[in-house]
């Protein structure tokens, strides 16, 4: 049985969120918060396994007395503070943040963009057929996983899950300045060519599939890949004495990506390349 940590005691912080009292234990979010009320406030670069980035802009609300909109993400709450989640300034804040999202990468393949698209009204067609695009073909140097930096929004997450957060590979990082900046590999190479060790700990975070398994890549091109017919199954990974947890995902009886279980103590959602992609030997496969 494995030992999980307890710490210290926190004690509640209280606050006002949308007119209501909320309490929530100290060092929590505004998000949190948000989470623990059932209020639905987007996000894309926020990470259950990362320290917030502050990239996206699409959670901030308004806190009275601030000058500016604050990312719920990163803000921590206060006592005394007054939130409020659905002003018109959030909303207009939002909606040209996923606006200009929308315009300039793919984001087909982004849990819920196409629901926060249509709630808060976004209209990325208008900024007319001018605009700037990352349209770049995707990267398939390697059996494992695919690079379309296409659908990249540098939320940054992969960088800090390859970096000093988790992996410490520091394979990847950005390049580039302003419109130009890319997510890369040393000298923009192969990956192959890289320091990558192939844990796929950047697909986990990345929230739009601009990393993706070449499993799914290869499947959603040939029309196949249907998350709805998928099945989940979290097992142990059989590899080593660590204790990995799996979760198997199965479509038509056979194995088609891996992951792992944000809140298992062991993983932490983070695997090695034998726990992510060295399942085929549980299947056949021509």
């Amino acid at each position: 049985m494995t030992a999980i940590p307890l710490g210290v005691p926190r004690r509640l912080v209280e606050f006002t969120l949308d007119g209501q009292e909320a309490r929530v234990p100290e060092g929590s979010t505004i998000l949190d918060a948000c989470r623990a009320a059932g209020k639905d406030v987007p996000t894309l670069c926020e990470g259950d396994t990362l320290t917030p980035k502050n990239a996206c802009r699409v959670c901030v609300v308004d806190v009275e007395g601030a000058r500016t909109l604050a990312p719920a993400c990163s803000r921590r709450a206060e006592p005394g503070m007054v939130v409020r989640t659905d002003t018109e300034r959030a909303r207009h804040s939002r909606k040209v943040v996923l606006e200009l999202l929308a315009s300039s990468v793919d984001l087909s393949t982004t849990p819920s963009v196409a629901e926060w698209i249509k709630e808060y009204e976004a209209k990325p067609d208008r900024f007319g057929p001018d605009a700037a695009r990352v349209d770049e073909e995707p990267r398939v140097d390697n059996d494992l996983y695919v690079r379309d930096y296409g659908k990249c929004i540098l939320c940054y997450k992969c960088v800090d899950a390859c970096g000093d957060q988790w992996q410490n590979s520091f394979a990847i990082s950005v390049s580039g300045r302003g419109f130009d900046a890319r997510i890369s590999v040393e000298h923009d190479g192969p990956l192959t060519d890289s320091a990558c060790v192939y844990c796929g700990n950047c697909i986990e975070v990345c929230p739009t599939g601009a990393l993706s398994f070449k499993s799914e890549f290869d499947m959603r091109a040939a029309g196949t890949w249907d998350e709805e017919r998928q099945t989940e199954t979290t097992t142990v990974c059989a590899y080593c004495g660590v204790g990995c947890n799996l979760t198997l995902h199965v479509q038509d009886n056979e194995i088609v990506k891996v992951t792992s279980p944000h809140d298992n103590p062991v993983t932490h959602g983070n695997l090695c390349i034998k726990g992510r992609f060295g399942y085929q030997h549980v299947q056949n496969r021509d």
